[in-house]
């Protein structure tokens, strides 16, 4: 018989360094991409793969991203799929979630009630396709107590990662390091390293005695990353997988292995434009292994007016349905449902999330507008880095950003 699965996405991060797109909304509830969210991308990965039991642990602010999964992600119960938000129960007693593996501690019910030989356990905040069937192969094969899925990033990027190093068997992880000033290279490309991406598969009995272990330990932080892996490292249980060898069917070779923690404005951001090139880095137009939302019945978008200057078009860009490009012009933008751009406005290089409504003669350029923000007639937003410092969050990239329903006019 097939082996059984249980799939745990952690949804439960805090998403301080987002902040204001997380002001009262959860990181992976973030909409990304015009018509998603950033969990979308790792519930359509398991999706596609077939893994159709789904819990989902969540934590902060997290009333808009219950809303999208309740709505979005229905499944048929007649073979006993589902994809649940489960908030922190505090079954253990009045405390919020220590950390991703005191969540998945706090959440064992949940795992009993399934009673998988194996569980896949993933972040929610990270955008990519990835096929963790593959993985799971690898992990089944290997025999190995956790398989932890490595991206090859540059040496000298260590220090933004949690990196693993690798036995000479390229498979065996030796040793679990956060962050490191200094680490080795890949026995195959010295210049390389493994990042961890924050995707594990587990054989459960393996993780349920190791998070109880860790929850008697006073010292620890209880996160996978931090904890869990280390200590399976240690006793020699941890294999990782190659996010490189990993194939998804529909993929092209400028977008295969693309992988981004957009948990940074400037990521964020970065992320948002990696779509909209003629050939994007980040490709959403592969059919054979969609990613999946949902969103309300909005009509097309729509161009309008064609006199002389007053043109209403897009270019290089992403325009949503039910929005309304009227006599302006969208420059590499991405442009989210139900926006307006009025007459003889000018947006470059921006987001613009779901609402948003930029006046006449308005100029946007390099920022990212959260829902329903108002820009005023004649307003100019990220023309003058200082000014935009003094009334709004700017990234260290420098973007503007401007939170949730605020309305913008010239000073």
């Amino acid at each position: 018989m097939a082996a059984k699965i249980l799939a745990i996405v952690l949804a439960g991060g805090e998403g301080k360094r987002l902040m204001p797109l997380t002001a009262d909304r959860a990181k992976p509830a973030v909409p990304f991409g015009g018509i998603y969210r950033v969990i979308d991308f790792v519930l359509s990965n398991l999706a596609n793969a077939g893994y159709l039991k789904i819990v989902v642990l969540t934590q902060y602010k997290s009333h808009s991203l219950d809303r999208h999964i309740t709505k979005t992600w229905r499944l048929s119960n007649l073979l006993g799929n589902y994809v649940t938000p489960v908030p922190a129960q505090q079954r253990l007693g009045p405390r919020w979630f220590a950390g991703s593996a005191d969540a998945i501690y706090q959440s064992l019910n949940l795992v009993n009630d399934e009673m998988p030989d194996y569980l896949i356990v993933f972040g929610a905040d990270h955008i990519y396709r990835m096929d963790p069937a593959q993985m799971m192969a690898q992990h089944i094969e290997s025999g190995a107590g956790v398989t932890v899925a490595g991206i090859r990033q540059p040496r000298t990027m260590a220090d933004q990662f949690g990196v693993i190093e690798v036995a000479g068997d390229r498979r065996r992880i030796r040793a679990f390091r956060e962050k490191p000033g200094q680490t080795q290279g890949l026995p195959d490309a010295p210049e390389e390293i493994f990042a961890s991406m924050g995707n594990y598969v587990f054989s459960t009995k393996l993780l349920l005695e190791a998070v109880e272990q860790d929850s008697l330990d006073a010292t620890s932080r209880h996160d996978m990353g931090g904890n869990i892996i280390p200590m399976l490292v240690e006793r020699n249980e941890a294999c990782v997988y190659d996010f490189r060898d990993n194939y998804v069917p529909g993929s092209t070779d400028r977008d295969r292995g693309y992988w981004r923690d957009v948990g940074t404005l400037d990521s964020f951001y970065e992320a948002n434009m990696d779509l909209i090139a003629i050939h994007p880095v980040f490709n959403l137009y592969n059919y054979e292994w969609p990613i999946f939302t949902g969103y309300d019945p909005w009509p097309p978008a729509k161009f309008v007016h064609g006199f002389q200057e007053r043109v209403g078009r897009a270019v290089g860009s992403m325009v949503s349905p039910g929005a309304v490009i009227s006599g302006s012009l969208v420059e590499n933008s991405v442009v989210s449902p139900n926006v307006r751009v009025h007459s003889w406005a000018h947006v470059a290089g921006s987001v613009l999330m779901e609402g948003v409504d930029i006046g006449r003669h308005a100029v946007v350029r390099n920022a990212i507008l959260d829902k329903n923000v108002v820009v005023e007639e004649g307003t100019e937003i990220g023309m003058d880095s200082e000014r935009d410092r003094q009334r709004f969050t700017v990234s260290t990239g420098g973007v503007v950003v401007i939170g949730k329903g605020q309305r913008v006019g010239p000073e």
